[in-house]
């Protein structure tokens, strides 16, 4: 018996509800895909821009797999590095997500283009001395282990949430392969030991001058009578440390690649900019605080912008020292198949290598970014524009005065210590006022008033330190296993 029309429409309404439906869960199902696709997309495409500018020679085949491999530990890179530049300026509501990732993304990419060019003396022949291989492949495969296991830590690390260092990766990727081919003896463990060092001197010194930093700023501009008065007092001089640390920065981290500077010399640069700076911020800052209201809420809005400023010059000099992780290797391996000499002194850097380096960085950044600056700009601890604004001047300043003792550092540690420094210094600062005020009230703070004022996490603090801990042991193990089976295959 024929349905009725009314019963049709029904039936088709039905129908046509569940084939929405059914396109709605595909979307839900296909959406965790899209960013893994368009990585391996670029990944692809690396091989194939190697296959097209090393041309129809010996080993191409060779480079072609290097090429793949660096453009993966690229895109790690940017999934988990990066986040410590930006992460505090996110967390403060500086910046949207978006806003953070654009401007990562261009200047990481400019970083690593323009400042980018002499990255691979260490990596490809500071830590393992190629001259300690008996033949040149056997170098080249321990270099493309090397790469294949930091990128598969970091992987794994970005995975679990946990911000560790890209370079200590590439590092213990280098060992563990050096060793694995040659022998415990070929590691050049003086640089290997001043690089572990910076597994405490770098959260350390970071989380001090970010704490420092925060005490000023406390004393003698929140906790004032006149707090907009104060504001325009020391703004500008906060302003014009920021430019003299970052220009000295970027000079001893990024145009030191393209011009020859000496500490002196980046100091000079630093000072004469911060002088001009805060000179010109005097006006600015007097002009954007007229008819402020009287409260600490009102200082976020001077702090804003030299925020994001300093998160954009710190992706900059990012760009032009971290790539060497990726690239370094990869510049090493094409190197000893196109001159067949894997112990050269000077390595060259073509640009589709250094082009990988900065697009997977960029792509990597972008796809899978976004939850490691969550984690650090405000899982660890709260932030707001003031605290994320010492983060980012402590990164600089760390940077330099690491310089100047000549001791190791690691951005990522510097700038996830200052975030944990920032909120130790908040618990302290908190309780001390809470005792002050009880005092004066002649009231006691209970004990769990103490406990509800602990502004860290203790679970991230314990999983970083662990996760530092175990990187380059983790990443050595790994590429000695990747390693052994390159040369068992090949």
């Amino acid at each position: 018996m024929a349905l009725r029309p009314q019963n049709q429409w029904k039936t088709l309404d039905k129908d046509l509800g569940r084939i929405d439906r059914l396109e709605e869960a595909t979307h839900f199902v296909s959406r965790p895909l899209v960013a893994p696709g368009i990585a391996l997309a670029f990944v692809v495409l690396a091989g194939v821009g190697a296959a097209l500018f090393f041309g129809a020679q010996p080993n191409a085949l060779v480079v072609i797999a290097a090429a793949t491999i660096g453009a993966y530990m690229a895109l790690n890179i940017g999934a988990n590095d990066v986040a410590n530049n930006m992460g505090p300026a996110v967390g403060a509501n500086a910046l949207t997500l978006g806003g953070a990732l654009l401007i990562a993304a261009v200047f990481e990419s400019a970083g690593a283009l323009i400042a980018g060019g002499d990255v691979v003396k260490t990596i490809s022949s500071g830590i393992v001395s190629p001259d300690a291989f008996a033949q040149d492949i056997t170098f080249i495969w321990a270099m493309m282990a090397a790469l294949l296991a930091a990128a598969l830590w970091l992987n794994l690390a970005t995975w679990l949430g946990a911000p560790v260092s890209t370079t200590h990766s590439i590092v213990g990727g280098v060992v563990g392969a050096g060793i694995a081919a040659a022998g415990i003896d070929t590691v050049n463990w003086l640089v290997v030991g001043r690089i572990a060092l910076s597994w405490i001197i770098s959260p350390v010194l970071g989380g001090v001058i970010a704490a420092l930093f925060l005490a000023f700023i406390k004393a003698r501009i929140m906790y004032v009578d006149d707090k907009i008065a104060a504001a325009r007092r020391w703004v500008p001089v906060l302003i014009g440390i920021m430019a003299g640390a970052f220009a000295a920065y970027l000079a001893l981290k990024g145009l030191s690649k393209v011009v020859k500077i000496d500490f002196a010399s980046a100091l000079t640069i630093g000072a004469s900019l911060g002088l001009v700076f805060w000179m010109i911020s005097v006006p600015l800052i007097r002009r954007q605080s007229e008819g402020m209201e009287n409260r600490k809420k009102s200082l976020r809005k001077l702090f804003s912008v030299p925020l994001v400023i300093s998160a954009a010059l710190l992706s900059f000099a990012h760009g032009a020292n971290d790539v060497a992780n990726a690239v370094g290797p990869l510049a090493a391996i094409v190197h000893a198949v196109r001159e067949g000499d894997a112990g050269a002194a000077n390595v060259a850097l073509p640009l589709w290598v250094m082009l990988i380096g900065a697009g997977g960085i960029s792509f990597g950044l972008v796809l899978f970014g976004p939850k490691l600056i969550r984690m650090v700009g405000s899982e660890i601890t709260k932030l707001n524009p003031m605290r994320a604004y010492c983060v980012a001047l402590s990164a600089a300043l760390t940077v330099i005065v690491a310089s100047w003792l000549g001791l190791p550092v690691s951005s990522t540690h510097i700038a996830v210590g200052a975030v944990f420094g920032v909120g130790f210094f908040r618990e302290w600062h908190a309780e001390r006022r809470a005792k002050a005020l009880g005092l004066i009230k002649g009231k006691v703070v209970p004990p769990e008033e103490r406990k509800r004022r602990k502004l860290v996490r203790r679970s991230h603090l314990l999983a970083v330190a662990a996760a530092w801990v175990i990187t380059v042991p983790a990443s050595a193990l790994l590429s000695a296993l990747v390693f052994s089976v390159l040369r068992a295959a090949s």
